[in-house]
């Protein structure tokens, strides 16, 4: 197997961002007279406005994202880096590595710069793609910016939407279990518990990151 890039997942996998998003779909939902449990379980690895057309068919995903956007900009300065994300960013400084995310690129780039997170060359957001995650199309759209095959890329998601689209693009695939149980990730080629971990792995298997 030979890897030239890895791609990141961003919440949950370099961006501690759990809780934050936990305390936004709460108050959406309860707002909207809506489970939150339910509406939570729609939400990992996907655009909220997926997520919306899911959990509320009549609402309007466009305006509905707006109003997400804005309660998420009320939580930024409780969302850090992961435990790991800065020295394994480092460690692929002058490599091949991109994001891909259903994130926003205005609030990803933003919370980045804030908490000293290098941005790659290569970014890829909810709004580049026509069917996001757990569709393929975010990750091969990296890969072919990249200019590299999605065969040649390896995968950090937490989500197991991501995972899904991950694997069916081809690519090789580390489940980081921040958010969920590993379990709940299996379709992932390997796990691992910490970003540190994910470092091990990266460096012990030969596939890019050199200790």
């Amino acid at each position: 197997m030979t890897i030239s890039a890895v791609l990141f997942d961003v919440d949950g996998v370099l961006l501690d961002s759990a809780a934050a998003h936990r305390r936004v779909w709460n108050s959406w939902s309860l707002a909207r007279g809506l489970d939150p449990e339910k509406v939570w379980q729609l939400t990992f690895g996907r655009r909220p406005e997926d997520t919306v057309k899911d959990a509320a068919a009549h609402l309007d995903p466009a305006a509905e994202r707006q109003v997400l956007d804005e309660l998420l900009a009320q939580e930024r300065d409780g969302i850090l880096p992961v435990d790991g994300a800065v020295d394994l960013l480092e460690a692929l400084s002058g490599r091949s590595w991109a994001i891909v995310t259903s994130g926003d690129r205005a609030f990803v780039e933003a919370r980045f710069a804030a908490v000293g997170l290098p941005l790659p060359a290569v970014r890829v957001y909810g709004s580049d793609v026509e069917h996001a995650k757990p569709a393929p199309e975010c990750f091969a759209l990296a890969a072919s910016r990249l200019g590299v095959a999605t065969s040649a890329c390896v995968v950090v998601e937490d989500a197991p939407a991501g995972i899904t689209a991950a694997v069916a693009a081809g690519c090789t695939v580390i489940g980081l279990t921040t958010t969920h149980p590993e379990e709940s990730l299996r379709q992932a080629h390997m796990c691992a518990a910490s970003l540190a971990e994910v470092r091990n792995l990266l460096t012990t298997k030969g596939l890019l990151v050199r200790p």
